[in-house]
This record gives C-alpha cells, structure tokens and sequence, in this order.
C-alpha cells in the first residue's frame, strides 16, 4: 500500500491516475498468488510454508510458471503489469517533485524483489516435496485470468489507462 501513497503524496491528476492504475493491477496479482496459495493443499490439508513450494516446477510446472510470473510482477520487473504499475506511480511523484519519495520507493521495490525472487529460487532450484493436490478448476480460472492479464497488460493498457485517466480528471 505504501507504492499507492505515493501517488496520493503527489496530490495531482497524474497521482491519483497512477494510484487507480496499481490498485488494479496490483489486485490482479493478489488475487492470482492467493489462488495459488488456496491450492497449496496435500492430503486434504492446507500448507502454508513458503518451502513447501520446493521443486514445485518440476511437480506443477504451470502452476510454477503463473506464482513465478505473478512474483515477478509483485517485484515490478518488466514488462509485466506490476511494473507498469509501479511505473506510473514514481512518474507522477517526479513529475510533483517528490523525488526522494520515488527513490524510496524504487528501493523499497528493490528490496522487495529480493524477497520474490528467493520464492522463485525455491520453486525452480530446490529439490521437490511431496506434490499439492489438483488444483481446484475455479482457482485455476482466476490464476489463468490474473496472470494472463499481468503478462499480457503491456500489449492492451488502453482501458485502464482510460478509465483511470477520466477518473482522476473527475476529481481536478
């Protein structure tokens, strides 16, 4: 939440433009790391553990691909949508001149991204645990829904960039 703050802090059109903007995005990429999360289930029992996706690449590569994917975009890394995200956010805070506050920001995201991609690590890298159960057909849809929307948002931003745009220009 503190990457939507700032936008707030720059208190300009733009500012809250960028704030719609992650807030949705960052909704999308929430919404499909849960998914997985609901899934991580072996004989009938939920596991929480972030080692519990050891080797999850070799025993649900998709499933693997999509948190993989869904953490990058958490970490900002391009072209994915949490870096548009993000983008938008630290543009409207240098164009209000807050740019201590963008540094931050993109050292916070730095810093954050290290936590990602130490899950990415574990999934890919470490030798495999027992495998989850099949995932359930409702929580594949919206991990399918959410990551291809997080992969695929830098070929079509046009309608949330759009409606972001009319709603912030509604408030100034």
């Amino acid at each position: 939440m503190g990457f939507a703050l700032i936008g707030l802090a720059a208190a300009t059109s733009d500012g809250i433009e960028g704030v719609l903007i992650y807030m949705a995005i960052y909704l999308a990429m929430t919404l499909g790391t849960f998914a997985v999360i609901l899934a991580m289930r072996r004989d009938g029992q939920m596991v929480e553990g972030i080692g519990d996706l050891a080797g999850l690449a070799r025993t649900n590569p998709t499933m693997a691909f999509f948190l993989a994917m869904l953490l990058f975009s958490l970490a900002g890394i391009p072209p994915l949508a949490g870096f548009f995200a993000k983008f938008y956010v630290f543009l409207a805070a240098i164009k209000a001149g807050l740019f201590v506050l963008a540094v931050i920001g993109v050292v916070a995201s730095v810093v954050g991204a290290y936590y990602y991609l130490t899950i990415v690590k574990i999934m890919y890298f470490d030798e495999p645990t027992k495998a989850f159960a099949p995932m359930a057909y409702e929580l594949r849809i919206v991990l399918a829904v959410t990551g291809l929307f997080n992969l695929l948002f830098f070929v079509y931003p046009g309608p949330l960039i759009a409606a972001a745009t009319a709603a912030a220009k509604s408030l100034f």
